[in-house]
């Protein structure tokens, strides 16, 4: 059981590679959407109403169920001022906030930081994956990675210590180019020893851990499981993140099938996992934020879609007013654009204010850099 103190906890899920919002949450009654997607457009019939414009992906079902509750906010055309169609740019400025320079601080190492200035709990973040996120990465604090909890308590001798160097290794590899090497060595020697240990200790959540609920067998489903066992396990971690198979939402080609897969596994999942923290009672204090790096564009290719601007994120939590939050990007003048592109209209960064100030209580300013308009979904 989670332990009693109920401090709020971020989890993250990154959809990495660029989920298609039109195709994610439809505006199904706008004319021009059928005009732009003669391949892709979900038929009328298949589509899940959530009010008298707009409605889910068919394989969103199990989201909306958190939609009627009122536990699932929608944030339409987020994004920021000149989009980068890269994927290693564009995430980037959504892990660091900085879109006008190469950061290497994330904003949520930022958080930890906050939340633990003197590093007590190596265990306040924890990342499920391969390496470390950029948006977990600062100087001095530690955050735990582990690629799959439920073997690596088994590690034991050479094959664990592979795995503590291969984990080391890729940090390296990631994060070199942007810092340099020395600083990468110094982040290693500073940060390595403690991430480690933190992991060491995160090898017995499984063994604390009971639940009926069958996780699917996927990258997403097996990571959302772990970071239930983390929550469960009472190691008083605030933040837990994991992203999506690489790229996986990049859907140059082929969308129909890929896109409807990704999401039955990712809905299923946030079911999964909630329900998971409901039967234990310990859903009260746990925001789920999910993102993409970009939306797509608004015509398809033929059988996908290309890299675009405004896109879409949800947040779902007991603590969330559900709703829609910034507004549909235009159809009609988004096709006046470059490729027929949608404009962003909601700065990610004011929905990171409104988990910063309204959910862990921080000073946004310093982490976000900068003011920006809160969104009040909490």
């Amino acid at each position: 059981m989670v332990s009693t103190k109920k401090d709020p906890v971020l989890a993250i899920l990154s959809l990495s590679g660029g989920n298609d919002g039109l195709n994610t949450v439809i505006p199904r009654t706008n004319g021009l959407y059928r005009d732009f997607r003669p391949n892709l457009a979900i038929p009328e019939d298949q589509i899940i109403p959530i009010n008298d414009e707009l409605g889910f992906h068919p394989a969103m079902a199990p989201l909306k169920k958190f939609w009627d509750e009122g536990k699932l906010a929608i944030f339409l055309g987020i994004g920021y001022p000149h989009a980068s169609y890269s994927h290693f740019r564009s995430m980037d400025i959504w892990h660091t906030c900085e879109p006008d320079t190469q950061g290497s601080e994330g904003w949520l190492g930022r958080v930890i930081k906050d939340l633990d200035p003197n590093s007590e709990n190596v265990l306040t973040g924890v990342n499920f994956g391969r390496g470390l996120p950029r948006a977990l990465a600062k100087d001095g604090v530690p955050v735990a990675s582990v690629g799959d909890l439920e073997t690596y308590g088994l590690l034991t001798g050479i094959e664990g210590e592979d795995q503590r160097t291969e984990a080391l290794d890729v940090f390296g590899r990631m994060y070199s180019p942007a810092i340099g090497r020395s600083a990468v060595m110094d982040y290693i020697r500073n940060t390595g020893t403690d991430a480690l240990k933190g992991a060491d200790i995160l090898a017995t959540a499984p063994q604390k851990y009971s639940s009926d609920i069958e996780y699917s067998s996927t990258a997403v489903g097996q990571y959302m499981k772990n970071i239930a066992q983390t929550h469960l396990a009472g190691f008083g971690t605030r933040v837990l993140y994991t992203t999506s198979p690489y790229n996986g939402f990049d859907t140059h080609a082929a969308q129909a099938g890929l896109q409807a897969g990704l999401w039955t596994d990712v809905s299923n999942t946030v079911e999964n996992f909630f329900g998971d923290l409901r039967d234990h009672q310990a859903s009260d204090n746990v925001l789920l934020f999910m993102f993409t790096e970009f939306g797509r564009r608004i015509a398809d290719n033929g059988s996908g879609t290309d890299h675009g601007a405004g896109g879409i994120a949800m947040a779902i939590g007991e603590s969330v007013k559900g709703g829609i939050y910034g507004e549909y990007p235009s159809l009609e003048s988004s096709k006046q654009e470059e490729g027929g592109n949608l404009k962003h209209n909601l700065d990610f960064r004011s929905v990171y204010t409104g988990i910063l100030e309204d959910w862990l209580g921080l000073d946004a300013k310093p982490i976000v850099g900068g003011s920006f308009e809160k969104t009040k979904f909490l």
